[in-house]
């Protein structure tokens, strides 16, 4: 069977046509799935620092390894356990601020103010997390305390 150049034209046509659809199913789902792994996070941040809660978090929101790049943390999740508590409890009035939540791909990025005690300017935190099937699994992130002025005379936040 031969296609004559109109009935390939029409074919091409009506295949786009149903692929547009699709396309667009396969973007909503990126876009939702984006949407629940920046949820996952805030929830583990919530949970974490301002519920003091970081065993609770650790269980509920971390896979089976937990992989740390953060200076003053350890590989694991009992690691993140003990650093989290040591914080939490070093600092009780300490609350966390979310300001940012930016996703792309299985990755999710938070700027955060760390309140540490009230009339304190606290911290500066940016922490990278990825996910695979909805769990963390990796972290970056460094601390750095809040200046009283920028050169820009910019807030940090």
């Amino acid at each position: 069977m031969t296609i004559n150049r109109k009935t390939g034209l029409l074919m091409t046509v009506f295949f786009a046509l149903l692929m547009f659809p699709l396309a667009g199913l396969a973007q909503d789902k990126s876009k939702a799935q984006l949407e629940t792994n920046k949820r996952v996070v805030k929830e583990f941040y919530d949970l974490a620092f301002n519920k003091k809660n970081p065993k609770e978090a650790a269980a509920k929101y971390f896979g089976p390894s937990y992989t740390q790049h953060h200076p003053l943390a350890a590989d694991g999740p009992q690691a993140f356990v003990e650093f989290a508590t040591w914080l939490t409890q070093t600092n009780p009035e300490l609350k966390v601020n979310i300001k940012k939540v930016v996703a792309e791909g299985n990755l999710v990025t938070l700027f955060s103010h760390f309140d540490v005690k009230p009339g304190d300017r606290g911290m500066a935190s940016f922490d990278m997390f990825r996910l695979e099937k909805g769990k963390l699994v990796e972290h970056w992130g460094f601390d750095i305390p809040v200046p009283e002025k920028t050169a820009s005379g910019n807030s940090l936040f």
